[in-house]
């Protein structure tokens, strides 16, 4: 499939889970452009646009957890991306968490930290 073909929001954007290869377990959720798509592709490893910060990012540029790719696969919508890959480093989550997805809808923590962000990030990034 062409990445002109992909259905992107009215800001260029496409959202793109990214889920564990091996176990299947959803890491994060994070948005690409076309840009950040191909250099996903060509490097192997994901890289996202940043709506906070209106940059590209490698996930895993700072913490070096980063995500290498194995599979992209496409919604029947063409509006949505599924990237299977391997997780290097303890997590995706800058909380700390493996996954992004660390609370139920209380509220409450259903998975422990499994690195310390203020070691990584110099900061409590929570």
């Amino acid at each position: 499939m062409m990445i002109d073909e992909l259905r992107y929001d009215q800001n260029g954007l496409i959202p793109a889970i990214v889920q564990d290869a091996q176990t299947g377990e959803v890491l994060m959720m994070a948005y690409m452009n076309k840009r950040a798509l191909q250099m996903t592709i060509e490097t192997g490893y994901t890289h996202f646009w940043s709506r906070s910060r209106k940059k590209y990012w490698k996930k895993g540029e700072t913490s070096g957890h980063v995500q290498e790719v194995k599979e992209i696969l496409v919604d029947c919508d063409k509006d949505t991306l599924l990237i299977k890959a391997i997780q290097h480093g303890p997590g995706a989550c800058h909380t700390g968490h493996r996954s992004c997805f660390y609370r139920d809808i209380k509220g409450q923590e259903v998975s422990e930290k499994v690195f310390s962000e203020e070691d990584v990030y110099g900061k409590n990034s929570s």
